[in-house]
């Protein structure tokens, strides 16, 4: 799936990455654990999570994450925007919940990572 298709799956606002959104994502992953996103070994990965802070921009630049969609209406913080603009990243903000997120994402074709 293309980011921008994730974006109108989940009618999103994109903070970051416009020029990015050709991209195309393969799995999805929900949590609001940063320690269990770091157990992660997968590619063309997208992160789902209400967690907002630069934790959890750290967290997707070691595991090569290169989009997070940010549920619950959360808010990307202008502290995380110059660390994930130096990584490529596309933010994405969301009204959804998280299960309701990942719901619409995997009727879309997005696959989970187990």
């Amino acid at each position: 799936m293309k980011i921008e298709n994730l974006v109108d799956v989940l009618d999103g606002n994109v903070v970051m990455g416009e020029e990015f959104l050709q991209k195309e994502v393969l799995f999805g992953f929900a949590s609001d654990l940063m320690s269990d996103v770091l157990t992660l070994d997968t590619d063309k990965l997208v992160l789902v999570t209400g967690l907002n802070n630069l934790q959890t921009i750290r967290t997707a630049e070691m595991a090569d994450i290169e989009c997070i969609v940010f549920v619950r209406n959360k808010r990307v913080l202008p502290p995380m925007l110059e660390i994930a603009s130096e990584h490529e990243m596309v933010l994405i903000e969301c009204r959804f919940s998280m299960f309701g997120a990942i719901a619409r994402l995997h009727d879309a074709g997005l696959k989970p990572v187990y």
